[in-house]
C-alpha cells in the first residue's frame, strides 16, 4: 500500500498527543489509554469521497462471495456435476482469498492507489464477465479465482487507505460506515441470490452484477485519486511461494475435513503449517533488509496483536457457528434456501445500519465500552444457540441470531479501529494485510472445527441407534457448545484492549527506529 506522512494524511499531533500501550514508544500509563477518546471539533463529519468510493466497490465484491450459495442446485443440474464439485466454486474463492492477501501488503506498497483500485475492479470484472458466459464448470471455477483475486486485494485497500486520510479522531465513524457495507453483504448475498434465481439461470447472478461493477469502477476511475507515494522494492519469490502454499494448504486442507478423507486433511494442513513456517523465517530474515512480502513488526505492538487475536477466535466462533444455523433451519427444519436467507437478513441489516452509530461512540467514548459488552453478547447469543430443538420458535432462532450480529457490530468496528490505529503509518498495508489473512484461515478453522466435531458426535449417535435428525441435532448442539467456549476467549482478550490507540500509528517503536535495514539487494 502507497505510504504517506501524517501532514498527508492529516495527522499533526504533538508529541504531548502521542499515546501508545507499546513499552517501546513512551511510558503513557494504561489509565491514560482507558479514558474516553477526546472530541475533536476540527474533524470533518463527512466521510471522504475517496472511502465512499472504496467502500462502494467493497460491498459489490463481497456481495459476489456469497451470491452463489443459492445456485448450487440450478449448477449441479446445468453443468451436470456433483454437490461435492459445485462446492468448489466456494472453496476455491476460499482458498484464492487465502493465496492471494498476504502478497497485498507489498503489492500496495508499491503501486499507485488509483493502479491497486483499476487492479482489482478489472480482475473482478473480466472473472464475473467470463464466468456469465462460461460453457463448462472448469471456466466457471477459473473465473471464481480471478474474482477472488480482485476480491482480496479490494479489502486491505480499503482499510489501508481510510487509515491514511481519516484522522483518528473521526475513523471510528468513519470504520462504522465501512462495516455496513461489509456486514450487509454477505448477509444479502443469499437473499439477492434468491430473488434473481426466481427470473432465470445461474447465470443472471453473474449479468446483474456485471453492469453494477461495472459503473462503479467507471465512477472510481474517474473521481479516485492518489494517496501517498509508490515505493519501489524488489519481491522475493520464496515468500510469495511459501504463502500460497503456505495459507491455501492449510485452508484447503481445513476445508477437507468437511466430509472428505481426515488422514488426507491432516496431511495438507500439516504441509500449509510447514511451509508457513518457512514463510515467517523468511519474513523475520528480510525485514533486516527491509524488504519482507509480510512485515512482521506489526506484531511488536501489543493492542494490534491483542486485537488479531481477539478478531481470529471470534471469526472461529462466528463463521463456525453460522454455518450451523443454515444447516440446521434447512436440514432439520426442512426450510428452503430463500426462506433460511429471509431469517439471518435481519441480523445482517441490523450489524451493517449499527455500524455508523456504533463508530460515532468508538470516537466518543473509546473502544472498551462496546467491545466488551459485545463480547459477552457473542457468548450469550451463542449459549442460546446451544438449545436448538425441533419445535425452536422461529422468532427466537431470528432473535439470537439478530443479538449475534449486533454484539458483533458493537465488536468488530472497534477492535479493527484500535488495532490498524496501533501501529506506524508505514505499516498499515502490512497490517491489513496480516488481518485479512487470519481472518480467512480463522474462518476455515471454525468452519472445519465446528462440521467435524457435528459430524463426529451424529456418527457415533447412530451407531448407537439414534435417528438421523436427532443424531445431527445433538451434533450441531455440540458444536455450538464449542463456539460458545471460543467466545470466552474473546471476553478475556476484550478485557486486554485499551480504550483507544491514541496517536500510537504516528510513531514508530524506538525498536523499528533503531533497526537500520541493510541495503535491499536484487531478488
Amino acid at each position: 500500500m502507497t505510504t504517506t506522512s501524517c501532514e498527508t494524511s492529516g495527522w499533526n499531533a504533538s508529541n504531548d498527543d502521542v499515546m501508545s500501550d507499546d513499552p517501546d514508544r513512551g511510558s503513557v500509563s494504561r489509565t491514560q489509554l482507558d479514558l474516553p477518546a477526546k472530541p475533536a471539533a476540527t474533524v470533518s463529519e463527512r466521510t471522504p469521497p475517496v472511502i465512499g468510493l472504496l467502500v462502494l466497490a467493497t460491498f459489490v465484491v463481497i456481495l459476489n462471495e456469497t451470491i452463489m450459495i443459492n445456485a448450487i442446485p440450478r449448477l449441479m443440474g446445468a453443468l451436470r456435476i456433483t454437490e461435492q464439485t459445485a462446492q468448489w466454486l466456494s472453496t476455491a474463492f476460499m482458498l484464492t482469498m487465502a493465496a492471494v492477501i498476504p502478497i497485498t501488503g507489498w503489492f500496495l506498497q508499491r503501486v499507485s492507489t488509483r493502479r491497486a483500485y483499476s487492479t482489482a475492479m478489472g480482475l473482478f470484472l473480466l472473472g464475473t464477465a467470463l464466468a456469465a458466459i462460461a460453457p463448462t464448470f472448469e471456466v466457471l471455477l477459473g473465473a471464481r479465482i480471478i474474482q477472488a483475486s480482485g476480491t482480496a486485494v479490494m479489502m486491505p485497500l480499503l482499510m489501508t487507505t481510510l487509515m491514511q486520510v481519516v484522522p483518528e479522531a473521526g475513523r471510528g465513524r468513519v470504520m462504522g460506515n465501512v462495516m455496513l457495507a461489509i456486514s450487509v453483504a454477505p448477509a444479502m448475498g443469499p437473499t439477492v441470490s434468491g430473488v434473481i434465481l426466481q427470473f432465470g439461470s445461474w447465470r443472471l447472478l453473474f449479468a446483474v452484477v456485471f453492469p453494477i461493477a461495472a459503473v462503479i469502477t467507471w465512477r472510481g476511475l474517474k473521481q479516485l485519486e492518489n494517496i501517498g507515494e509508490p515505493q519501489f522494492s524488489t519481491i522475493d519469490w520464496l515468500s510469495v511461494v511459501t504463502a500460497a502454499i503456505g495459507f491455501g494448504g492449510l485452508v484447503y486442507g481445513l476445508s477437507r475435513f468437511e466430509g472428505g478423507d481426515v488422514r488426507v486433511a491432516v496431511a495438507i494442513v500439516a504441509v500449509g503449517l510447514l511451509a508457513i513456517a518457512v514463510f515467517v523465517v523468511r519474513q523475520l530474515s528480510l525485514q533486516k533488509r527491509g524488504a519482507p512480502l509480510m512485515d512482521l513488526r506489526t506484531l511488536r505492538h501489543r493492542t494490534y496483536t491483542v486485537a488479531l487475536i481477539l478478531m481470529s477466535v471470534a471469526c472461529m466462533a462466528m463463521l463456525g457457528s453460522m454455518i450451523l444455523l443454515p444447516l440446521y433451519l434447512q436440514n432439520i427444519r426442512g426450510l428452503s434456501a430463500l426462506q433460511t436467507g429471509l431469517i439471518v437478513m435481519p441480523g445482517g441489516l441490523a450489524m451493517g445500519l449499527l455500524g455508523p452509530t456504533v463508530g460515532r461512540l468508538f470516537d466518543r467514548f473509546g473502544g472498551r465500552l462496546l467491545v466488551i459488552p459485545g463480547a459477552i453478547g457473542i457468548t450469550l447469543a451463542l449459549v442460546g444457540f446451544t438449545q436448538v430443538t425441533m419445535t425452536m420458535p422461529f422468532w427466537q432462532l431470528l432473535g439470537l441470531h439478530a443479538l449475534l450480529m449486533v454484539s458483533l457490530a458493537a465488536t468488530f468496528t472497534p477492535v479493527f479501529t484500535l488495532g490498524l490505529g496501533a501501529v506506524p503509518p508505514s505499516l498499515y498495508s502490512h497490517g491489513s494485510s496480516i488481518l485479512s489473512t487470519l481472518q480467512q484461515v480463522a474462518s476455515a478453522i471454525g468452519t472445519a472445527l465446528m462440521i467435524t466435531v457435528m459430524s463426529a458426535r451424529a456418527d457415533a449417535l447412530r451407531s448407537a441407534g439414534a435417528t438421523e435428525v436427532l443424531a445431527n441435532l445433538d451434533g450441531m448442539r455440540l458444536a455450538f457448545i464449542i463456539g460458545a467456549a471460543l467466545s470466552v476467549i474473546v471476553i478475556v482478550t476484550a478485557l486486554l484492549l485499551p480504550a483507544r490507540a491514541g496517536s500510537a500509528g504516528e510513531v514508530e517503536s524506538v525498536a523499528e527506529v533503531q533497526e537500520e535495514p541493510e541495503p535491499v539487494k536484487p531478488v
